[in-house]
């Protein structure tokens, strides 16, 4: 709660600027503290039915707060229209989000594979946020065990910095001006050769890229 009121403050926001939050899975590191920034806020938590369920077995506090939405039906939060898709998560449902204002904002991570129903959910966003989770050197040379590894490169694991080069490349190519990377391993990447790699493959289109800092805010200008 420290870490986001000081990011909010750097942004020049406060809690009522938040209209609510959107979970793609149930995974601790995509939910930590928000048992406590609901208590603190009583902010609407919105996600599918399988990860509303996941949630409230972990916090069974929420349930008031707990809004269960359609995936690939557009609902509204804070006059934002927004359509919720699939990625390929070892969980048994994970979302990316695709957010409709007066531009387009996209994010999917954690997903082993790029699907068609990713690529139309970030297809013609202004900006989006892929995941670029690891250097498959890295991985193979790095300390997990084979079976983390296994499950890392697997279609239900996370995306690496090739195929996320891959991506990226696309979406430029359909018309997207900001691309973000998000979601790198600590340990079996870094900002530099994720940028590095995905830079590679946008040579020649005119689209801004960006690593995502692992603390504090990341602001970005609307392109016209």
């Amino acid at each position: 709660m420290r870490r986001m009121q000081g990011f909010l403050s750097q942004s020049g926001l406060s809690w009522q600027d938040i209209d609510g939050v959107l979970i793609t899975h149930e995974h601790s590191d995509h939910i930590s503290g928000l048992d406590s920034l609901v208590n603190k806020t009583g902010l609407r938590v919105y996600a599918p039915h399988t990860v509303a369920n996941r949630l409230l077995g972990r916090l069974p506090a929420l349930e008031d707060n707990l809004r269960v939405i359609p995936v690939g039906e557009a609902f509204s939060v804070g006059g934002c229209r927004v359509t919720a898709f699939h990625t390929p998560h070892d969980t048994d449902e994970s979302v990316g989000y695709r957010v409709e204002g007066s531009a387009i904002f996209a994010l999917a991570t954690d997903m082993g594979r790029v699907t068609d129903e990713i690529q139309n959910g970030l297809r013609g966003a202004d900006a989006v946020l892929i995941e670029a989770n690891h250097d498959l050197q890295m991985l193979r040379d790095g300390p997990y065990p084979f079976s983390l590894k296994r499950r890392i490169i697997s279609d239900h694991g996370h995306l690496s910095n090739d195929a996320c080069a891959l991506l990226a490349r696309e979406l430029a190519a359909s018309g997207t001006g900001q691309i973000i990377l998000g979601h790198l391993s600590r340990e079996n990447n870094c900002p530099e050769l994720a940028q590095q790699t995905v830079s590679a493959a946008l040579a020649g289109l005119q689209t801004e890229l960006y690593c995502a800092p692992p603390l504090g805010p990341l602001t970005l200008e609307v392109l016209n």
